[in-house]
């Protein structure tokens, strides 16, 4: 068992709560987590996670999404914690854009936010900013139910990163 893991499995369940809270963004998912301890390794970790994200509601799914800048901005939103921003930034690293691609991604995040009413989640890791200006225009087409499956899919992806990267400081 990691040394990260070992510590957390000891804490308060509120304690507990309040450090996992970054990898995710919903207070639902982080105390449905918190409730699977004693967890053994990263991948029980990720397991417990994904089945956790699966079943939470759309509100929840909505709560986790109100923590990600939009895709090419640097600040994150006011509700999101030094951390959650950092990793973001980290992510979003390869999506830098020149004048044109990030007037495009401008337009096409507040065509989307127009849309559905909410900010445009993509897993960024390894994407440009071109392959994720082409991913939202393609996921501008859905209709909302589809959408938001796609976003919470999206989400449970950066999650993952996420809690990797929580397990490895």
């Amino acid at each position: 068992m990691s040394e990260v893991l070992s510590r957390w499995n000891q804490l308060s369940d509120e304690e507990a709560a309040l450090e996992i809270l970054d990898c995710c963004g919903s207070k639902v998912w982080a105390r449905e987590l918190v409730s699977h301890r004693p967890i053994a390794d990263e991948p029980s970790l990720v397991a417990a996670s994904d089945e956790i994200w699966n079943r939470l509601g759309v509100q929840d799914w909505l709560e986790a999404f109100s923590k990600h800048p939009r895709i090419g901005e640097r600040k994150a939103p006011q509700q999101a914690s030094a951390q959650s921003a950092k990793w973001s930034a980290q992510e979003q690293q390869s999506a830098d854009a020149d004048g044109e691609a990030q007037s495009a991604l401008v337009q096409a995040n507040l065509e989307y936010e127009q849309r559905f009413g909410r900010t445009f989640i993509v897993c960024a890791t390894g994407k440009s900013a071109q392959e994720m200006l082409k991913i939202l225009w393609l996921r501008l087409l859905n209709d909302d139910a589809t959408e938001l499956r796609a976003a919470a899919e999206e989400q449970r992806k950066i999650t993952n990163i996420r809690l990797k990267k929580w397990l490895s400081r």
